[in-house]
């Protein structure tokens, strides 16, 4: 890997991932490397500013902080094809990121970064097109839309298309539209499937239908899936990866399909396990006994 411009976003208001990225920083300019760092969190988003900086091709992004994060850097870097190694420094889950101990000789880890001996995981992303905006919203997660009214519950009523057919009108606290790494966070929450993230494809859940036929859909990537509310005065909005992307009106539809763009995580576990993950994240025991 050539290191020339390095990316580095912490997890804002955190003092710890704030002193790990000054010492990363230290560091990689000790090696030639130009850097920049910045916070991230709900009110800090670092990446117009990185990307406008960098005249030439942004080459790593370190991620330190939790999923989301990750999530954050997955939106804005994976379009630009730049490998994001994440650290979970700050975070609580963190299924998507390496524990913070790996950084513990990260000497070590610049010289397996510099001299090539890591792996790179590409995961499925999903974007969102609404009808009179111009604007592609990008998720690593899960697409969602639901109801956002600050003073009663709301029933979404939604009509689901699948490549122009009608398959589904939804009457429900809203629809998820998850990828397969997705199918571990608000998707299986909502009772949907695991995938493991190897794989390519759709998963549309339902949340908290109103009947008994609604259920979740599995889909393979090709498809295109739009989704369009049918009720005047319902106060619907398109989240992507729980971040806000815009207001869903009756004169919107919603067009998700798998994006060009893959997210490209650096691995630097010699045993990295997904199912171990499950294990250690999700507190999942299938056996008394581990094997």
């Amino acid at each position: 890997m050539e290191l020339k411009n390095v990316i580095i976003a912490y997890r804002s208001g955190n003092d710890h991932a704030l002193a790990w990225a000054e010492r990363c920083q230290r560091e990689l300019s000790a090696r030639g490397c130009h850097v920049l760092m910045g916070p991230s969190g709900a009110n800090d988003n670092p990446y117009p500013v990185f990307i406008a900086s960098c005249h030439d091709r942004i080459d790593l992004g370190i991620v330190l902080g939790g999923d989301g994060s990750a999530l954050g850097a997955a939106r804005h870097l994976a379009p630009l094809g730049v490998p994001i190694l994440a650290i979970n420094i700050g975070g609580h889950l963190g299924f998507l990121t390496h524990g913070a101990e790996e950084l513990q000789n990260s000497q070590e880890v610049w010289d397996r970064l510099f001299g090539d001996r890591f792996a790179i995981d590409r995961r499925m992303m999903l974007q969102a097109k609404v009808t009179g905006c111009q604007q592609t919203f990008y998720c690593l997660n899960e697409m969602c839309l639901k109801p956002a009214s600050p003073d009663r519950m709301v029933t979404a009523f939604l009509d689901v298309s699948i490549d122009g057919e009608m398959v589904d009108q939804h009457h429900g606290d809203g629809l998820i539209v998850a990828t397969p790494t997705g199918s571990t966070s608000y998707t299986v929450a909502a009772n949907g499937p695991i995938l493991h993230p190897g794989m390519e494809a759709i998963v549309i859940t339902p949340i908290c239908p109103l009947s008994l036929s609604s259920r979740t859909i599995v889909l393979p990537p090709r498809l295109v899936v739009h989704i369009s509310p049918t009720k005047p005065d319902t106060n619907l909005k398109l989240w992507a990866d729980g971040v806000l992307a815009m207001a869903i009106g009756i004169e919107h539809q919603v067009e998700i399909s798998r994006a060009d763009a893959l997210t490209q995580f650096i691995i630097l576990s010699k045993d990295y396990s997904y199912f171990q993950s499950l294990q250690d994240k999700l507190l999942w025991r299938g056996a008394r006994i581990r094997p």
